[in-house]
């Protein structure tokens, strides 16, 4: 198995970055569901399952940083046989995901008015404790101002509906690569055989 990716397979790290980010993400839902689910408001479980969720979200931020830096210094596998309207619809599936990868690790972060207490180890300032909040917005407006629409945003409007509909397309179009049209879309990105 390669490092790097070939015309036929993604390569190792490709698929070490891929299936981190899905797992990373399905640990910051985890977390944040159950903490709105199983927790009352300031425990200790509270708040440890909320600074769960902030350090996954740190940790999704810097995998994709890596895989956006991987995707362009490494060529993608050339795309299996299918329709112009099946390969617009994978581009453009995949250009929502990135913004998806970046949105929500960005906005999670610009709204949170607490530090991350990343994997307990060490913190990292909440935004509105830096000096790049103050100095663009610390001016004009409170944090409960400026965090006010993030939060619509990343768990309102993305993390509410648009991640889980973006996917369940991404699954849903793996099976049927896989199940339907029987090519090695989903092998590229497993086992490679």
């Amino acid at each position: 198995m390669s490092i790097k990716n070939t015309a036929q397979n993604y390569g190792t790290i490709a698929k070490w970055i891929h299936w981190s980010t899905a797992l990373l993400f399905l640990a910051a839902y985890v977390a944040v569901y159950y903490r709105q689910w199983f927790t009352d408001p300031k425990t200790d479980a509270n708040w440890t399952a909320l600074q769960l969720h902030l350090t996954f979200g740190v940790s999704i931020a810097v995998i994709v940083a890596l895989r956006v830096v991987w995707k362009f210094t490494n060529p993608t596998p050339v795309p299996e046989p299918g329709t112009r309207v099946e390969q617009l619809a994978a581009k453009l599936g995949h250009y929502a995901l990135y913004g998806i990868m970046i949105a929500m690790p960005l906005t999670g972060y610009l709204g949170t008015g607490v530090a991350t207490e990343f994997f307990f180890l060490f913190d990292i300032p909440s935004f509105k404790d830096t000096a790049l909040f103050a100095s663009l917005f610390g001016h004009s407006m409170t944090f409960a101002e400026f965090e006010k629409p993030i939060d619509f945003i990343h768990k309102d409007l993305l993390g509410a509906w648009l991640v889980w509909m973006l996917i369940l397309g991404h699954a849903g179009a793996a099976l049927y690569h896989h199940f339907v049209k029987k090519d090695r879309t989903r092998k590229r990105m497993t086992t490679g055989a």
